[in-house]
């Protein structure tokens, strides 16, 4: 019941974020195999751009729940202010380099001149908003922390509405607006974000300050916490993304269908990946929750319990991948040679992602109890050491297929699962303070 009273809003926020993903991919899609493989480039070196600050929102999470799992009510969102200034500090400079490299950025990843300027559009667009990124990533681990992950939920489907209207308007030039094509999907993406930045600022304002919401200047020892919890899952969460974006790069060199096909695939396991994130980030609550109160037995059954609501949650909703993928893929692209393309990663993506639950949820546990760099270590090492190395030589340098590099993600994602379970059952993460 508890996994599910704060679990099921976080998913369905993840949900939410999916569909947007793929509602986008679809409207887009109908401009082509260029338009499709430029705003996945574009999206994906935005991916990397905001990851930087990405991790605050698991660090407010983690001390929040464990400041009120201590009882400290009045500093209950001391966390939160002080994310708030780090994003806004990270954000400015990020975005200015960004926004003035965006050509040099995209072009380092393809050679089709009509994907980079696609591309480069598209993400100096979207760079626009790495500020209101940041800052609702921290409120949202404010709410998350506290138990209240149905605001959390409210907030983000307000947001991903307005997203699709002003994206569908700026794409195709309806409700008054200008027709944009490609880009126009970045712009209403910025737009959005900002504006849920400010829905969240409203709402917290009225309802937050008994918690100390914007009462007191943030604390450098507050502040110095937050940065030695964030900074490593914001360094993980950074080359995470430039591992997708790696593999964005790997696949480029097979081909352009690959590369439009492979965006479509990536929106599709997020389908999947996102819920059981959403999962786990109940985990972090609850695992932190459960710490700070000293309970650390109460904190290891969680990491299991939701491991396994997670593995029985992704393997029904990937049932659809595996068992008609054409179906699935003709949403987005009716040609046959991108749907034979995506057929065959789609059926690993479903039966595959099952597999991958507990390195999902176990990382968002782990976080929960302060294990940042132990997280980051394990997932970068798997990613960089050992996934994109055989990628490159079993797709570019053997000319292996799509297919090949597919199947290589999903053994490597099984991998990281076992280790997680591995130093889940150890309990070395039990005694680190935040």
């Amino acid at each position: 019941k508890s996994i599910g009273v704060l679990g099921l809003p976080i998913m369905g926020g993840m949900l939410s974020q999916s569909l947007l993903n793929l509602v986008d991919a679809a409207m887009v899609g109908s401009l082509g195999s260029q338009a499709l493989a430029g705003i996945g480039l574009g999206s994906y070196a935005n991916f990397m751009a905001v990851a930087l600050v990405m991790g605050l929102g698991a660090g407010v999470q983690a001390m929040v729940a464990r400041r009120k799992g201590e009882g400290s009510n009045e500093l209950i969102a001391a966390p939160l202010n002080e994310g708030l200034l780090i994003a806004l500090l990270l954000a400015l400079p990020l975005t200015l380099l960004c926004w003035l490299q965006a050509d040099n950025i995209i072009r380092l990843l393809a050679d089709d001149p009509a994907v980079v300027s696609i591309g480069a559009n598209y993400f100096q667009w979207r760079i626009l908003a790495i500020a209101a990124v940041g800052c609702n990533f921290a409120f949202r681990g404010y709410w998350n922390g506290i138990h209240r992950s149905g605001m959390y939920l409210q907030i983000l489907i307000v947001t991903h509405l307005v997203n699709i209207l002003i994206s569908y308007g700026l794409i195709f030039g309806r409700f008054g607006m200008p027709e944009l094509g490609p880009e126009g999907s970045g712009l209403g993406t910025a737009i959005a974000m900002l504006f849920g930045s400010a829905l969240y600022f409203v709402i917290t304002w009225y309802a937050g300050r008994e918690h100390g919401f914007l009462r007191a200047r943030p604390r450098w020892h507050g502040i110095s916490a937050m940065l030695r919890l964030s900074i490593p899952n914001s360094l993980q969460q950074f080359f995470f993304a430039s591992g997708i974006t790696m593999l964005f790069w790997i696949i480029a060199q097979i081909g352009t269908n690959e590369l439009a096909i492979a965006h479509v695939l990536v929106n599709l396991a997020l389908f999947l990946i996102l819920p059981g994130v959403g999962l786990g980030m109940a985990a972090t609550t609850l695992v932190s929750h459960s710490l700070g109160a000293r309970k650390p037995d109460d904190a290891y059954r969680w990491g299991w319990d939701v491991a396994r609501v997670a593995i029985v949650t992704l393997f029904l909703m990937g049932m659809p991948f595996w068992l008609a993928p054409q179906l699935v893929l003709s949403i987005f692209t009716q040609d046959p040679q991108l749907i034979a393309l995506g057929e065959w990663p789609l059926r690993i993506t479903g039966i595959g992602m099952s597999l991958d639950a507990t390195a999902l949820v176990l990382t968002q546990a782990l976080l929960g109890a302060g294990a940042s760099r132990t997280v980051m270590s394990v997932n970068l090492g798997s990613q960089w050491l050992i996934f994109l190395p055989c990628a490159y030589v079993v797709g570019p340098v053997m000319g292996g297929s799509l297919l090949a590099v597919w199947l290589l993600q999903s053994l490597y994602r099984c991998l990281t699962s076992v280790i997680f379970a591995i130093m889940w059952r150890r309990r070395g993460w039990v005694g680190i303070k935040l």
